[in-house]
């Protein structure tokens, strides 16, 4: 399966509703797992950052996570980015394929 983060930015109405946060990351995995994806962890970020919160996901392709991530918007308490994320072995594949320079 393909590796995904996830970057989560809570609505106004995500923080008028911040206290049931806990649930609904915990639905999430539930409704991710009901659709072949697994979110492998779940990070809350601090400071002045642009996100709060981030999946990091496996699934079986981009239509899935995509379909997911949009799953989660439209409940309307976050709006959210997503990354396609690749190991560094799938790296090397990627650089090998690329031509030598001259």
């Amino acid at each position: 399966m393909a590796t995904y983060v996830i970057f989560f930015h809570l609505t106004h109405q995500g923080l008028d509703h911040l206290k049931g946060s806990p649930s609904r990351i915990d639905q999430a995995r539930k409704t991710f797992e009901e659709h072949g994806a697994k979110v492998k962890d779940v990070y809350l970020m601090m400071g002045h950052a642009q996100y709060d919160s981030m999946f990091l996901v496996e699934a079986p392709n981009d239509e899935t996570v995509s379909q997911l991530a949009l799953t989660l918007e439209v409940a309307g308490n976050v709006r959210s980015e997503t990354h396609r994320a690749f190991t560094l072995e799938e790296f090397r594949k990627i650089v090998g394929g690329v031509p030598a320079q001259k």
